[in-house]
């Protein structure tokens, strides 16, 4: 229903790329900070919930 729609807007091919790139990089940057996480600080993280 909305294709027929979209298909008359010009320059609407470009947001499906966008999205890919977004989605891309949001996870690759994601994976980089989870990887790069200092290890003292995640162990003390980890801790914090058990401690009184």
């Amino acid at each position: 229903m909305f294709k027929h729609y979209f298909e008359q807007i010009n320059g609407v091919s470009i947001y499906p790329i966008f999205s890919l790139l977004v989605f891309f990089f949001f996870f690759v940057g994601l994976a980089w900070h989870v990887f790069r996480f200092d290890k003292k600080k995640q162990h003390h993280l980890e801790k914090l919930p058990l401690d009184e």
